[in-house]
């Protein structure tokens, strides 16, 4: 078992790093900046939805999460229309190089970049560029300007790292891909950073014990926390389907026909089918 395991591992990795490399490619992307209150923004790309969210102070800028590097120029270019102040912080929501791609860059130019103890470990393991010098357990805040931000981390789902970034004087959550809005980028849990299907519906269920109404997705657009709470149903019913077929003794195909079927799985999840079979059996 601990051999097959690892093979689903290896394999995840592989493919989760192919499909990001396809999805971001070399081209940077076509950005538009949505206003979430006079102070917060989501830099977003409709055509390939990746969320940077910007929070301007007076004493400087603070990004969650900031996409690939060759997206950085037009990152700035956007953040600089917003305010001349620099970049000092960037939280990055776990280790995902179409999350973290831009960190080397922004810390060349001086922000710090902050990670969960967990991310930092899968980019260390993973020799990934821009790993941060400033990690927390469980829960972390910076202040900037005035204004205070508030970091946890709830347990597993999308990786072993994820990180929800809480910003309770606006009652708004950035999720990172632990909460993924729109059919065109669901649920994706990658196993070789750490993600796991059965604990995903109990670590939403701590995100959405805060205090909050509107939620920046690690993917698509700006959305509720009616819509989050949706969301997280959606993975507890992955979950207990999925093990009930295992019970029932379903074929790999056939659990992957009902998850296409009645979850709208697509190609990119399939890699996952492996790892649940193996953790919900």
């Amino acid at each position: 078992m601990k051999r097959r395991l690892s093979l689903v591992f290896v394999l995840s990795i592989a493919l989760f790093g192919a499909y990001l490399q396809g999805q971001g490619g070399p081209r940077p992307s076509v950005l538009d900046v949505v206003k979430v209150q006079d102070d917060l923004f989501v830099i977003h790309n409709a055509v390939v939805p990746g969320n940077v969210t910007v929070l301007v102070t007076n004493e400087g800028v603070l990004l969650v999460d900031d996409k690939f590097a060759v997206d950085y120029d037009n990152i700035v270019a956007e953040v600089r229309k917003l305010t001349p102040q620099p970049i000092k912080f960037v939280i990055s929501t776990h280790h995902h190089g179409d999350h973290t791609g831009g960190n080397a860059k922004m810390q060349e130019a001086g922000a710090q970049v902050i990670t969960s103890e967990q991310t930092r470990k899968y980019m260390v393991d993973g020799n990934l560029p821009g790993m941060p010098m400033t990690t927390f357990d469980r829960r972390g805040f910076v202040h900037l300007g005035g204004k205070s931000v508030e970091l946890y981390q709830f347990g597993r789902a999308h990786t072993g790292g994820d990180t929800f970034v809480y910003f309770p004087a606006h009652r708004v959550l950035s999720t990172g891909d632990a909460f993924t809005f729109g059919d065109e980028t669901p649920q994706l849990v990658d196993y070789a950073g750490g993600g796991s299907a059965k604990d995903w519906p109990y670590t939403l269920d701590g995100a959405l014990q805060l205090d909050f109404d509107t939620v920046v997705p690690g993917h698509g657009l700006v959305t509720t926390k009616a819509e989050l709470r949706k969301f997280r149903d959606s993975t507890m019913a992955v979950r207990t389907r999925v093990h009930q077929m295992l019970v029932e003794k379903k074929t790999k195909d056939e659990i992957w026909q009902v998850l296409q079927s009645e979850f709208r799985w697509n190609q990119f999840q399939q890699r996952s089918v492996d790892g649940l079979m193996i953790e919900l059996q």
